[in-house]
């Protein structure tokens, strides 16, 4: 709509009744609730100026602030999920074929494992897929901008789409849909585009399945619209619109399994606005003795019953072919990612699933205390009636009631359509994370808020337009609005912050949920991952004490304890972890490391045996079951274990390396090289195959090659002082003593403590100096 029209409507409704009714005869009688629609929006005006309505001025505002809000996280790390999603995902490689997105869910993991989260988002990892191609690797600037991009694109969107659910859906005898709500739909995307609920989906990369599941949602609507154009004369709409809007629903849940709910909301605005059903008049009916629904006009509507029939059967098509390809049965989540799904009584089942949605309702209210992740105790239980956080689920109840009596109840047509559409905005595409229909694998997830947030940013329009209308203060309310932004665009500039670096993240997570293991076990991680191993043992240490089921903490610290030869405070750690999960073969893995350690080397042989039992392709265990036959001088067996460990994983440096050395010091030099040749094949610039195959030459007395490897060796690790040595030792035998001489000096230089290389270079100067004598 241009800046005229938005004005003409204003003009309008102050001239009184006689304009309306020369409207009416051109628009399709739609002129008094556009009317009262034109006079509610002008009540905004102190808010929303003028000079911003116009559509393409107004879009470039949001889109900027939204851009503004969230700018700051464009050069951030791939951070918490972002690891496992992008970076360790083989989706998104060129040698993983394209078919295989389509039979592998969000993480990479083929969809009838056992073990796969079941979350199929095949388009939005083509997303991925596409970032990683152009960009020509991993760089997750690339990754950010183009989050950063969506989230303004649907903030732009939802202006237009905010028009229609608060201004109705109007068109000029032309064609031309009318805004009725220029000013109300552009505060209500300002506020939904600085909503700081919305930095995990944009800030964290992953985010982008709920900012595209977003973007489609908009557009399916949208087009739904466009399929009823000409509604307003008897049954009449464009079915090619219909289908085009259950595709894009379709494209939407491809992206993020929400974006199916948009049927609903069609459904729902299709109903309210376009049939114009009045859930007051029915129940009157009803309530009325002898009372007749059969004269309502929605049940004559044959094009919209039509509607609703093929968006019934869309919606139940996909749901069908979703539950066909989710192949065996839903996800398996824990007890620590859902708790409240887990208890026996179905009444503590209830109150904390309602204290929950309360929570939900909070963050939307007051998007302060943020947190990546809200499990693991950081929101205890409610287990009885007398717990002081049942005020919560009852307030939450309360707001919702009044509004739900507002909505059906009230005499004005247009406050019942816009409280009904902004509820329904705001429930429907949050059902899916509700647990009323399945267990979901989370507490509190501030990603499930997106969509649901627009039809909160719709209600708190309604709230602030009923309040600047009985107020004569407007520009108290228009300060309280751009308060409201600016303090929200603050908060979202200062949560990207934290969402550029894990520690940042993490740490920032501890005031919040002090009591979730999960944060104290990634803070520590990431210390360990920084050296700073004490710091992270009493991290790793307050994560066990909070969840003392917490096998990852324990897995983790007990490496820790191993490195640092605390070997019994290890093994008991490790017993627990696979006590408790019997199938963690990663624990199981480091118990037998750690008994390996302690010369139990027949508890340790059957770690690792239990450890491949329960992950056959596991490269690491049979290098480290091929460490234990070598102790045991079980060569044939130490062979047989590393060569699988190469076979699992062709670029496994330490197993081809420790077969190299094993053949060497065992005498067979012919298989030794053979073996070290072939590893250089699969590995050319790993310098320490290089140098094991350079002692191997140079023991066949091959000395041009095997210092040829040598020097290689050096040229990509120069300060490797057994590089030196060793090739001084080769020019020792080769008779190049003054090469000899000076790789003995650097090796000396880099190494002083090398008790065979000064022992060797003794050898060499005073055989130097016999020479000089002989030649004197």
């Amino acid at each position: 709509m241009t800046a005229e029209a938005a004005n003409g409507c204003e003009e309008r409704a102050g001239r009184g009744r006689n304009v309306s009714h020369q409207h009416n005869a051109e628009a399709g009688g739609w002129q008094p609730e556009g009317f009262r629609m034109a006079e509610w929006d002008a009540d905004l005006d102190c808010i929303v100026p003028s000079s911003v309505l116009p559509p393409f001025w107004a879009k470039l505002v949001v889109g900027f602030v939204s851009l503004v809000c969230f700018a700051r996280s464009y050069d951030g790390d791939f951070v918490f999920d972002d690891s496992e999603a992008i970076v360790n995902n083989k989706d998104l490689r060129a040698e993983t074929p394209l078919g295989d997105l389509w039979h592998h869910d969000f993480w990479g993991s083929r969809l009838s494992s056992n073990t796969s989260h079941k979350s199929y988002r095949p388009l939005t990892v083509l997303t991925f897929r596409m970032n990683y191609c152009l960009s020509g690797g991993f760089h997750p600037a690339s990754f950010h901008v183009v989050n950063i991009l969506l989230h303004s694109g649907v903030s732009v969107l939802l202006v237009d789409v905010f028009s229609v659910l608060l201004g109705g859906l109007q068109y000029t005898s032309k064609g031309r849909r009318l805004n009725l709500a220029p000013r109300s739909s552009v505060l209500a995307a300002l506020l939904f585009a600085v909503h700081p609920v919305h930095t995990e989906c944009v800030a964290g990369v992953v985010g982008r399945a709920d900012l595209l599941g977003a973007l489609f949602f908009l557009l399916s609507f949208l087009g739904y619209c466009k399929a009823l154009r000409e509604a307003n004369k008897e049954g009449t709409h464009s079915t090619c619109w219909v289908l085009l809007s259950i595709l894009l629903g379709a494209v939407a849940m491809l992206c993020k399994e929400q974006g199916i709910t948009v049927l609903g909301l069609n459904a729902v605005f299709d109903i309210l606005v376009i049939g114009k059903l009045n859930v007051l008049e029915i129940v009157q009916k009803v309530l009325r003795k002898g009372g007749s629904l059969e004269n309502l006009g929605v049940l004559r509507n044959g094009g919209l019953l039509f509607r609703m029939a093929l968006l019934a059967l869309g919606g139940a098509g996909m749901l069908f072919v979703r539950w066909r390809i989710m192949g065996t049965g839903p996800p398996a989540f824990t007890e620590v990612d859902n708790p409240a799904s887990f208890a026996d009584s179905m009444l503590v089942r209830a109150i904390n699933y309602n204290y929950y949605y309360s929570l939900n309702a909070w963050l939307l209210l007051c998007p302060w205390w943020l947190c990546f992740d809200w499990s693991m105790g950081c929101i205890p239980l409610i287990k009885s009636a007398g717990d002081w956080r049942v005020i919560a689920p009852a307030a939450l109840w309360f707001c919702l009631i009044g509004l739900i009596c507002q909505a059906l109840c009230s005499e004005d047509s247009h406050k019942r359509r816009m409280l009904t559409l902004g509820l329904g905005f705001l429930i429907i595409p949050f059902l899916p994370a509700s647990n009323l229909f399945f267990r979901v694998g989370f507490v509190v997830a501030e990603r499930a808020l997106y969509l649901p947030s627009a039809g909160y940013c719709m209600l708190l329009t309604c709230g602030l337009g009923a309040l600047s209308r009985l107020t004569k203060r407007k520009k108290l309310i228009a300060a309280l609005v751009l308060g409201i932004l600016f303090i929200n665009t603050l908060r979202c500039v200062i949560r990207s912050g934290e969402w550029r670096t894990e520690d940042q993240l993490f740490r920032s997570a501890l005031s919040v949920c002090p009591l979730n293991a999960k944060v104290h076990y990634n803070v520590g991680k990431n210390l360990a991952d920084k050296g700073n191993q004490t710091a992270a043992i009493r991290y790793y240490r307050e994560a066990v004490r909070l969840n003392p089921k917490y096998v990852h903490a324990m897995n983790n610290l007990g490496n820790i304890l191993k490195e640092r030869n605390e070997l019994q405070e290890a093994e008991q750690l490790l017993s627990l972890a696979v006590q408790i999960q019997p199938d963690f073969a990663a624990a199981w893995m480091n118990l037998g490391i750690v008994q390996n350690s302690l010369k139990r080397f027949q508890a340790a042989e059957q770690s690792y045996r239990t450890a491949i039992k329960h992950r056959r392709k596991y490269p690491d265990c049979y290098y480290n079951l091929g460490r234990l036959y070598a102790d045991l001088n079980r060569h044939v067996d130490a062979l047989n274990a590393w060569r699988n460990a190469t076979m699992l994983k062709p670029e496994h440096s330490l197993a081809w390396n420790n077969m190299i050395i094993l053949l060497d010091n065992t005498g067979n030099l012919a298989q030794a090289e053979a073996v070290g040749r072939e590893a250089l094949e699969l590995i050319p610039d790993d310098h320490s195959l290089m140098f094991s195959l350079a002692n191997v030459l140079g023991k066949s007395q091959k000395y041009k090659e095997s210092e040829a490897l040598f020097l290689k060796a050096i040229k990509a690790h120069p300060n490797g002082a057994s590089y030196h040595g060793n090739l001084a030792v080769l020019y020792h035998r080769w008779g190049h003593l003054d090469l000899a001489k000076k790789h003995y000096e650097i090796s000396l230089r880099l190494d002083p403590t090398a008790s065979g290389t000064k022992e060797n270079y003794g050898l060499l100067r005073r055989k130097l100096e016999q020479m000089q004598k002989k030649d004197v």
